[in-house]
């Protein structure tokens, strides 16, 4: 097998990791996500990826966070499927692929333009490319305004410095006649977490801000509503976790507050 060598900045390297937690979860007896194209995309990668130290939790946690933002992207094609899907910080997920909206909607994969090069020559689809930095405007003006539009950013806001993550939700919310915004969110304590983690530390990368109320993005000026906030822990694919994970992540679920520090998907109307 011919195996190809990515070169990537240290923010960039980022989308090995979760490439990575994506194929080991397709290889578990129970996957969440069973993301086996990403396996086959990370077996071609000459990468260490032991060097990440990628622990069960990542993995796990991971791969449900996708499923979960999946099943927001495939619930609103459903009710909007002449609408735009714009993939934030999309990396080299696969998530066209596993979402498979039909062909009226225009779906965009948006990231750093080495990671949008990287997906033209090693993960083929009909996305629209834009290589783009987030934390700068402009790049929207390649983006129709006339349709509502499906908006995922999957593990962006922690590396959006500042407020460069609500100036970026202002700039796409008013450029749309109406949609939804669906992410991970971060809590402060989290955020404040990351920058301590093995992997942030080996990849060299200080974590921005989260926020603890999920209604404070209401206050960004940006029209947005909450919708849901799906606290993670308490997701019925718990259950494929493995053992002493599950047993761990069932008791975390007692506590709202401590399972806020881990993982939530936070879906919002504008």
């Amino acid at each position: 097998m011919h195996r190809w060598k990515p070169e990537l900045g240290l923010i960039q390297e980022t989308l090995l990791l979760t490439l990575h937690a994506r194929a080991r979860d397709s290889e578990l007896p129970r996957p969440i996500l069973g993301d086996t194209l990403s396996a086959d995309l990370a077996r071609r990668i000459d990468y260490d990826f032991g060097n990440l130290k990628v622990k069960t939790n990542v993995v796990v946690t991971t791969a449900l966070r996708s499923r979960k933002l999946d099943d927001a992207v495939e619930a609103y094609v459903a009710a909007h499927p002449g609408c735009v899907v714009l993939d934030l910080g999309c990396g080299l997920d696969t998530r066209m692929r596993r979402c498979d909206p039909p062909p009226g909607v225009d779906w965009y994969d948006v990231d750093f333009p080495a990671v949008v090069n990287l997906r033209s020559e090693r993960l083929h689809g009909r996305s629209h490319l834009i290589g783009a930095n987030l934390t700068r405007s402009g790049w929207l003006t390649a983006v129709p305004d006339d349709r509502p539009a499906m908006i995922v950013a999957e593990g962006l806001l922690p590396f959006m410095p500042g407020d460069s993550f609500q100036a970026l939700v202002r700039a796409l919310t008013g450029h749309f006649p109406a949609g939804e915004l669906a992410f991970n969110g971060y809590t402060r304590l989290a955020a404040w977490a990351m920058r301590y983690h093995p992997i942030m530390k080996t990849l060299g990368i200080e974590a921005a801000q989260g926020f603890d109320d999920a209604h404070e993005p209401e206050s960004w000026e940006a029209g947005l509503e909450l919708i849901e906030e799906q606290i993670l822990t308490r997701a019925p694919e718990v259950a494929r976790f493995p053992q002493p994970l599950r047993a761990l992540t069932r008791l975390t679920a007692r506590s709202t507050t401590l399972s806020r520090q881990g993982a939530r998907i936070l879906r919002y109307r504008f």
